[in-house]
C-alpha cells in the first residue's frame, strides 16, 4: 500500500507537469558542419539476425552531419548475426560513413562488456546507444544532443514506442504497464528531481558522465539501472523526453517475456543490494533517498503479491473460525492499494482514456494487467530473491523477430525456445490450488476472497498455457 500510494504522488506529480512540455532545443542555425558535437552511436547485439539490417539502416538515416557520427557495431553474435552486421558495415563504408564493426569471441561482462570495450575507441563527446530492435527517428540526435548545452546534465533519455503493440494480448499488456513507467515514473520522478534511470537504450550519455561514475559495470544484470544511480550520486543530472518516441518491438512469446521480465527484476534487485546503502548514506534531500528507496525495491513487491495471494486460501479457512472480525477491517490496506493502482494506470493510459473506446480499452486493459502480474508473481519473485542472494547469472537477452504486422510469425523461427521448465509445471500446480480455494469459497458461500482467487487462477492458468503451449510447438 505504501509503495502503491507513493506511486500515487508520482501520478500526481505527472499531472501537475503534464501540458508544461519542455522548451525545444536546437542548434543554432548558423552553425557549420564543424561546429556539431561529435556523436559516437554504439548498437550492442547479439544473435540478432532479424532486425540487424533494419537497425543499422535506421541509425544511418541520422540527419546529423555526417562528418560528426561515429557508428560502433558491438557484435557478439556466434551465428549469421555477425555476417548480416559485416556487410551493413562495409555497404555504408562504401557509403563515407564513419562506421566499424566490433566482434569479440569472449562475451565477458555480456552487454556491459561490449559497452566498456567500444568506450575505448569512442569519438564522440556524446553517446547514442540502442537495442537491435529498436527504429530510431531519423531526428533523434537533433533533438537530444542540444540539452547538454547544461553541463549538469549527464543522460537525455527518450520514450519508448511499441511498434507491434496490438499484435497479441500479451503485448497489449507490456505495453499497458510499460507506458505507466514511461509516462508517470520517469516524468514524475524528473520533474520532483529524484532519480531517474536510463533505459538501456533510447537515449544518450555524455561520454564524461559514463567515466567519471566508473564506466559500464557487469556485476548486475541491469547495467543500466546501476550505471544511472552511480551517476546521479555523482552530481549528474538526467533529463526525459517524454515526447520524444523510441520505437522498438515488444516481446511477442511468454519465454522471451519471462526471460525479460527475470533481468529486469533480478537485476534490479542486484542493483538496489549493491548501491542502496550508498543512497541512503548520502547527502540528498530525504524526499529524493525514499524515492530511490522504493524504485530500486520496486521488483520486491512482487514477493509481497505471491505472498498475498497464496496466503489467502488458509485465511478462508479460518477466518470465519478463529475470528469473526468483518474482513473490510483486515482488507481496506489492499482495497486502497487496487485503488491507487487504478488511479494511477487511469492516468498514464492517457487523453484516448477520455473517450469511450479508450476507457473501455482501460476497463479491459487493467483487470488482465492485474491478472498477469497475479500469475508471473512466482517467477519474479523467485528473481527477486536470486538478486538479493547474490547468485550470479548469465544475461540472457530477448530474442526480436521483426514482428511489424499481425500477419508476421515467429513460432517457427530460429531463438525461440522450447524449453519445459519445471517451474512451468509449479505454476500449474498453483493454478490448481487457487481453483481449490475458488471451490472452497463457493461451499461456504463466502465471497470476500473470491476475486483475489479468481484473478489468480486466471494468472497462473494463463502463464501456465502459453509457456507449455510455446514449449510443445514446432
Amino acid at each position: 500500500m505504501i509503495y502503491c500510494f507513493l506511486e500515487l504522488g508520482l501520478a500526481w506529480s505527472y499531472l501537475r507537469a503534464k501540458g508544461k512540455a519542455p522548451e525545444e532545443k536546437t542548434f543554432p542555425a548558423h552553425w557549420k558542419e564543424e561546429d556539431y558535437p561529435m556523436v559516437t552511436v554504439q548498437l550492442p547485439v547479439f544473435n540478432e539476425m532479424y532486425v540487424m539490417q533494419r537497425l543499422i539502416d535506421n541509425v544511418a538515416a541520422f540527419e546529423y552531419p555526417k562528418s560528426r557520427l561515429q557508428i560502433q557495431v558491438l557484435d557478439d553474435s556466434t551465428d549469421e548475426t555477425i555476417e548480416i552486421s559485416r556487410a551493413k558495415v562495409e555497404e555504408y563504408k562504401a557509403k563515407g560513413f564513419d562506421i566499424s564493426l566490433h566482434h569479440r569471441v569472449d562475451r565477458k561482462g555480456f552487454k556491459a562488456g561490449a559497452l566498456q570495450e567500444g568506450m575505448a575507441t569512442c569519438k564522440g563527446e556524446f553517446i547514442a546507444i540502442f537495442d537491435a530492435d529498436f527504429m530510431p527517428d531519423p531526428q533523434f540526435l537533433m533533438r537530444t544532443i542540444p540539452y547538454f548545452e547544461d553541463e549538469k546534465i549527464g543522460v537525455v533519455q527518450s520514450r519508448w514506442q511499441h511498434i507491434n503493440e496490438n499484435y497479441s494480448l500479451l503485448t497489449r499488456v507490456q505495453a499497458f504497464f510499460l507506458d505507466a513507467h514511461f509516462t508517470v515514473e520517469q516524468r514524475g520522478r524528473n520533474v520532483n528531481g529524484y532519480f531517474i534511470n536510463f533505459n538501456g537504450t533510447a537515449g544518450v550519455w555524455r561520454k564524461e558522465t559514463i567515466e567519471d561514475a566508473g564506466g559500464w559495470q557487469a556485476d548486475t544484470l541491469t547495467e543500466d539501472l546501476d550505471l544511472s544511480y552511480r551517476a546521479q550520486l555523482k552530481g549528474w543530472k538526467f533529463f526525459y523526453r517524454e515526447e520524444l518516441l523510441s520505437p522498438a518491438e515488444l516481446p511477442a512469446d511468454m519465454q522471451s517475456f519471462k526471460s525479460q521480465q527475470f533481468r529486469w527484476i533480478k537485476g534490479g534487485a542486484e542493483t538496489a543490494r549493491k548501491l542502496l546503502p550508498k543512497v541512503l548514506r548520502s547527502k540528498f534531500p530525504f524526499s529524493v533517498k525514499l524515492n530511490a528507496f522504493t524504485h530500486l525495491l520496486s521488483s520486491s513487491v512482487y514477493v509481497l503479491i505471491f505472498l498475498l495471494v497464496t496466503v489467502s486460501i488458509p485465511l478462508l479457512f479460518v477466518k470465519n473460525t478463529y475470528f469473526t472480525t468483518p474482513y473490510i477491517h483486515y482488507g481496506a490496506p489492499f482495497i486502497l492499494t487496487t485503488v491507487a493502482v487504478a488511479i494511477m494506470y487511469f492516468i498514464s493510459s492517457g487523453s484516448q482514456v477520455y473517450k469511450l473506446k479508450g476507457f473501455l480499452n482501460y476497463l479491459f486493459m487493467l483487470p488482465l494487467f492485474l491478472i498477469v502480474t497475479m500469475g508471473l508473481s512466482l517467477h519474479n519473485a523467485i528473481a527477486v530473491l536470486r538478486g538479493f542472494s547474490g547468485e550470479k547469472t548469465p544475461f540472457i537477452r530477448t530474442p526480436k523477430f521483426n514482428l511489424l504486422t499481425e500477419k508476421d510469425q515467429w513460432k517457427a523461427k530460429k531463438y525461440v525456445s522450447h524449453k519445459l521448465e519445471f517451474l512451468t509445471v509449479v505454476e500449474g500446480f498453483m493454478a490448481l490450488y487457487f481453483l481449490a480455494g475458488i471451490a472452497y469459497g463457493l461451499k461456504i458461500l463466502d465471497f470476500s476472497l473470491m476475486p483475489i482467487h479468481l484473478m489468480a487462477f486466471l494468472g497462473f492458468s494463463t502463464v501456465f498455457y502459453y509457456s507449455v503451449k510455446q514449449a510443445f510447438s514446432k
